[in-house]
């Protein structure tokens, strides 16, 4: 028998050592490629998103599981106050997180009435000059329930400002023609923008919202509109804006005051828009910030045009108190 000398024993056996730590040390490399590879995507992923890709992606976050992992919002105190909501639908949330507080029939398809012009308004704003005269002619001179006249001169910038606030339907009809070339290409560019945003309970046929089988949205669709367009700061300005003397190109002004009477009657309301119709009942977005929270809220067919006032306050009690539980509990 050979004798091996223990000195090459020991060689071969550190060899051996040195060589098996290396292949473990490699082979748990190559399996952490992957991970790491996901890491830096996801980092560069995020970094990469342009403005407009952050806003619908915060816009269109609804988030149904988080607030119930934590607390039932059905156990909150005043929870039994939603009894006396006689909205048909409506949908509440916290806007930083998409977090649902709480919702009732939230896609179903409905008439939206004037929240319809959130997306006439926000088209508008993109693709409108601010400084064009807008005349109301005779083609847009329809619904004649508002302020606007046969005849009358605006520049579009402030014709867009009396739209919204008055809630003027002829005003959306000028301004869709004006902006698109005629309505029915304007309503092309508002269904384009709701299928962009996802939006899959909604199609319009007029710009002004107007009772019409071809016309209709859910709440669920309609807040994210709302959050869609109020991370665009003209927008956010003009519904915020409890009244304003609208000019004329002829030197005349109306003097006009926002049909969200929330603004000036609840403690941190600072938008959205009102709707109306006798087939669509109350309709409402709006939205209130108390203490750092954010809250959005969107209600359709509530029984009349002031039970939708009264009811978003309710609604917004409501979703401060659960969002205060929530915040307590989470530490």
């Amino acid at each position: 028998m050979v004798k091996i000398p223990f000195s090459l024993i020991f060689i071969i056996m550190t060899h051996f050592k040195n060589s098996m730590k290396s292949f473990l040390l490699g082979s748990v490399a190559i399996m952490m490629l992957p991970l790491l590879g996901s890491c830096k995507d996801e980092g560069q992923e995020s970094a990469e998103l342009s403005a407009e890709e952050i806003r619908v992606k915060q816009s269109t976050a609804i988030d149904t599981v988080s607030l119930r992992s934590v607390l039932n919002p059905d156990s909150i105190e005043g929870v039994e106050a939603l009894e006396k909501v006689s909205a048909e639908a409506w949908i509440l949330i916290e806007d930083s997180t998409g977090m649902l507080i709480n919702s009732k029939n939230a896609t179903k398809r409905m008439f939206p009435a004037s929240l319809a012009k959130m997306m006439t308004t926000m088209l508008a704003l993109e693709h409108g000059h601010a400084d064009d005269t807008v005349t109301i002619t005779n083609d847009v001179f329809i619904v004649k329930d508002a302020r606007v006249r046969l005849g009358d001169c605006f520049l579009l910038g402030n014709l867009i400002n009396e739209m919204v606030l008055q809630s003027d339907n002829d005003a959306a009809y000028a301004v869709a023609k004006h902006v698109g070339g005629d309505t029915l290409a304007f309503c092309k560019m508002m269904n384009d923008r709701a299928a962009y945003l996802g939006m899959d309970s909604t199609h319009f046929a007029n710009p002004n919202g107007m009772p019409n089988d071809s016309t209709y949205s859910s709440a669920r669709d309609l807040l994210v509109l709302a959050r869609y367009c109020m991370r665009d700061s003209t927008f956010a300005s003009i519904v915020g804006t409890p009244k304003k003397r609208i000019p004329m190109v002829d030197g005349r002004y109306l003097d006009i005051e926002n049909t969200n009477l929330l603004l000036t009657s609840y403690e941190g309301c600072f938008g959205v828009k009102t709707g109306y119709t006798r087939q669509a009942g109350g309709c409402l977005a709006t939205a209130a910030t108390r203490n750092g929270v954010t809250l959005y809220l969107v209600m359709l067919k509530s029984r009349s045009r002031s039970s939708r006032f009264n009811e978003s306050k309710i609604l917004f009690d409501y979703g401060f108190k659960v969002m205060e539980k929530y915040k307590e509990l989470k530490g």
